[in-house]
């Protein structure tokens, strides 16, 4: 997968969390998981540009890591306010769904930059 369609992917996807939390804030008046949620859910994008312009191989692999570090909590985040109550059925599948295609294209890209390095 080109750079550019995950960098997409994740600016879309935090979009998508920013909006989130302020229904979280504003309708439910929730403001603990909901800034949890909004500093892992940008995270993952902010950590894959950063990624981009790594000085090493290492940097970028590392940014990488940390950007699957982010989207596995923020499913994690999407979990308890779900189960809370906070978000629907409907709003945890969507946006469940979208962290779980993050989560995978950077695990999937980890593994082929790593088997890259190793050859």
């Amino acid at each position: 997968m080109k750079e550019s369609i995950l960098r997409e992917k994740c600016k879309v996807f935090a979009i998508r969390i920013i909006k989130l939390y302020k229904f979280l804030t504003e309708d439910k008046k929730e403001f603990v998981m909901s800034k949890q949620i909004l500093r892992s859910g940008t995270s993952i994008g902010a950590n894959f540009a950063e990624a981009i312009y790594g000085v090493s191989e290492a940097d970028f692999l590392n940014k990488l890591s940390i950007a699957q570090k982010e989207a596995s909590e923020t499913i994690y985040w999407l979990d308890l306010l779900h189960e809370t109550d906070f978000i629907t059925q409907n709003q945890f599948d969507s946006l469940h769904t979208d962290a779980d295609e993050l989560l995978r294209l950077l695990a999937a890209s980890i593994i082929t930059i790593k088997k890259k390095k190793n050859s």
